[in-house]
C-alpha cells in the first residue's frame, strides 16, 4: 500500500493559490519526497502527514522551482530531533549543488547521504530494509533532468504445504515471507522455498520538465499512477514548449495512452495558464482517465488481487 500527494502542480513560480510542483509518498510510515522547490514546506505542513520520517529525496533537476526549498526543510528535518541519515538521489552535479545549498544550512544534526546518477549505475535505488525500489530515467530537458517511478514489488503467496514438507517451524515462516532467508538446524531455506510466483505490485511513476521521449513509455509502463507534466494546454502553444524542452497535456495524455498507465494526473502548469481545467478535454480526448489535480490531492493505492 502507498499514499501518494501531490503537493502543489505549479511550474516556474509558486502562487497564492498553486504550489510548485512536488510529490510526496507514504509507504508503511516511511516518507519520499520528489522535488523540494520554494514553498514546500508550507505544502507539506498543510497535508499534515509530517516530514519527521522522511527517509529519501529525490531530484528531477536543478532549476530553482525544484530544489530551492532544500535548505529550510533540512534544517526543519534537523528541529524535529532527527538524527537518522537521509538519502538524497538526483542528475550528476548533484554532490555539488547540495553542499552550495548547505552553506544557508550548516548546523543539520544528521549524516546527508547522496547518490548522483552515475553513482547508482543500474538506474534503480532500494531503500534499507524497505519495501520499494525507486527507479530513475533520463530525459530530455534543458539541463540534465530525471523521472522517477516508485515501484513496490509483492511476494507471491505463501505455501503451507511446501513449508509443511519442508519441516520448517511456524516461526520462521513470518520471516521467509518477508523475503529473508534463514537458517535452521544447519539448513538454509529461502523465500522461493515456500512462496509462489511473484504478484502484481504497485507502480506510480513521475515526470515533469522534458519532451515526450519514447523511452518514457516503457519507463511508465503500466503505472498505476502518472504524473506527468502538461505545461500549457492550449495545442497552439506546442511550439514554445519545444522551445522550453517541456510538454503540452495532448503529448502527456498520448505517454499514458501508449504506455497502459491506469490513471494520469497532470501538473507543472504555466503561471500564464490560470484555469487548467479550460483545456482538460485536450487530453481527456486521448486519454480519459486523465485529472487535472489540486494543490494537496492525494490518493491510496493499494495491490491489486
Amino acid at each position: 500500500m502507498i499514499d501518494v500527494a501531490l503537493l502543489g502542480t505549479g511550474g516556474m513560480v509558486p502562487l497564492p493559490n498553486r504550489f510548485l510542483t512536488a510529490l510526496y509518498c507514504r509507504i508503511k510510515g516511511r516518507y519520499i519526497l520528489i522535488d523540494c522547490g520554494e514553498g514546500t514546506q508550507i505544502a507539506l505542513n498543510i497535508l499534515g502527514w509530517g516530514i519527521k520520517n522522511l527517509d529519501v529525496i529525490c531530484f528531477t533537476h536543478f532549476h530553482a522551482d525544484h530544489i530551492s526549498g532544500l535548505p529550510g526543510l533540512l534544517l526543519t528535518l534537523g528541529n524535529s530531533g532527527r538524527t537518522e541519515k537521509i538519502y538524497i538521489i538526483g542528475p550528476n552535479g548533484i554532490k555539488k549543488i547540495i553542499r552550495s545549498l548547505c552553506v544557508i544550512a550548516p548546523e543539520i544534526p544528521f549524516e546527508i547521504k547522496i547518490f548522483e546518477q552515475d553513482d547508482l549505475q543500474q538506474n534503480f535505488f532500494k531503500f534499507e530494509n524497505q519495501d520499494f525500489i525507486i527507479n530513475f530515467l533520463p530525459v530530455e530537458h534543458s539541463i540534465a533532468c530525471l523521472a522517477y517511478n516508485i515501484f513496490l514489488p509483492r511476494r507471491g503467496k505463501f505455501n503451507l504445504k511446501k513449508a509443511t514438507d519442508l519441516k520448517i517451524p511456524k516461526k520462521l515462516w513470518s520471516v521467509l515471507q518477508s523475503g529473508k532467508k534463514v537458517l535452521h538446524n544447519g539448513r538454509i531455506f529461502l523465500p522461493k522455498d515456500v512462496l509462489g510466483e511473484d504478484r502484481p505490485g504497485i507502480k506510480i511513476s513521475y515526470c515533469t520538465d522534458t519532451r515526450p521521449i519514447n523511452d518514457l513509455i516503457n519507463f511508465v509502463y503500466d503505472s498505476d499512477l502518472f504524473i506527468c507534466e502538461g505545461i500549457y494546454g492550449d495545442e497552439n502553444k506546442k511550439d514554445k514548449a519545444i522551445s522550453k524542452k517541456h510538454m503540452i497535456f495532448s503529448e502527456a495524455a498520448n505517454l499514458a495512452k501508449k504506455s497502459h498507465s491506469k490513471e494520469l494526473w497532470l501538473t507543472h502548469f504555466s503561471p500564464a495558464m490560470p484555469d487548467p481545467k479550460n483545456y482538460l478535454d485536450h487530453a481527456k480526448n486521448i486519454f480519459e482517465n486523465t485529472v487535472i489535480p489540486h494543490d494537496g490531492m492525494y490518493k491510496k493505492f493499494i495491490f491489486r488481487n
